[in-house]
């Protein structure tokens, strides 16, 4: 397990603590979360938690990258039906990415690194509107199996990994496990809550820390590759 997919990037890795002489014509990393129910045992910033430490395992890997501080709120509506959840929905997290893309142009280029899936419709079409400006923009998100998308065994590994202090599992149990495509109507006329009573899409059971970090690792060489390969063909 790397430092940068545990949290443990080096200061000047981060936009946050720098001051603005020491900020270059580094790649910017944007983490991208969520505030929203994650289940009985998962807490509700799981989803920008492991956003950021993909982020940092990404400045870990590639030289002159920055990771920004992580946006918090996404598009969760289809998790309203549970106390805790925070959304700012599609279209204003859109303008937030358009705007957020616009500032950085002192920087080589943008990625976002995308924990939510809820927020896709928002990044795609963000994406597309600065790349028609002209702009450099990647948008990268973890995949997953489609029968444990949301505080199932993957998600509570990669908390145990990460903040095993906030997880819960002598509380988690299993919810929908059916794969995503077959609950997909259903949620979207009812939300997470019509098809899973607890909010888990998933299954929990044999989540580990050590699986975690193997997770982590794999994710963060993903995005490290991918990043490279962008960055190939953007100045080629």
């Amino acid at each position: 397990m790397t430092n940068g997919a545990s949290g443990g990037s080096e200061p000047g890795a981060e936009l946050g603590r720098a001051r603005w002489p020491e900020v270059g014509g580094s790649v910017l990393a944007v983490p991208l979360g969520a505030t929203e129910q994650h289940g009985p045992h998962l807490p509700l910033d799981t989803d920008t938690a492991i956003a950021a430490a993909l982020a940092r395992g990404l400045a870990a890997r590639v030289p002159d990258v920055v990771v920004a501080p992580a946006v918090p709120y996404g598009a969760s509506g289809e998790h309203a039906g549970f106390p805790g959840t925070l959304s700012i929905g599609t279209r204003a997290l859109e303008q937030v990415l358009v705007e957020l893309g616009r500032s950085a142009d002192r920087f080589r280029g943008v990625v976002f690194v995308n924990g939510h899936g809820g927020n896709v419709d928002a990044l795609r079409a963000a994406v597309r509107l600065l790349r028609s400006e002209g702009r450099r923009v990647l948008a990268w998100a973890p995949s997953g199996r489609p029968d444990d998308s949301h505080a199932g065994r993957t998600e509570t590994s990669v908390m145990l990994r990460l903040r095993p202090d906030d997880v819960r599992l002598d509380v988690a149990e299993a919810g929908a496990t059916a794969p995503l495509p077959e609950l997909l109507d259903a949620l979207r006329d009812g939300g997470v809550g019509a098809v899973s009573a607890n909010g888990v899409l998933g299954d929990p059971a044999g989540a580990s820390a050590d699986d975690g970090a193997r997770r982590l690792d794999g994710w963060s060489d993903d995005l490290a590759s991918a990043v490279r390969d962008w960055l190939t063909h953007d100045e080629s």
